[in-house]
């Protein structure tokens, strides 16, 4: 199964993705290691959260990605 980053999962979503159990996600969600927005008692998380909690490296690389770039344009636009 694809984790999409838009995408909005459930903790048992999560838990088969990640295949974890209750007590993990628990304990994943209590550190802030997954960080999910509590709606109606119900926790909801979103897909890029997933990614990030499986593999930060690549969140490091986009995040320094996009401020190579923005940096870039900001050069550009002060000579402007």
């Amino acid at each position: 199964m694809e984790i999409r980053p838009n995408e909005v999962y459930t903790t048992g979503e999560t838990q088969d993705l990640l295949k974890i159990s209750n007590s993990t996600m628990k304990r994943l969600l209590k550190r802030g290691l997954i960080k999910a927005n509590k709606i109606g008692g119900q926790y909801r998380i979103m897909g890029k959260e997933i990614l990030k909690a499986i593999s930060p490296t690549v969140e490091r690389q986009a995040v320094h990605t996009y401020q190579k770039i923005k940096r870039g344009v900001k050069r550009k636009i002060k000579n402007w």
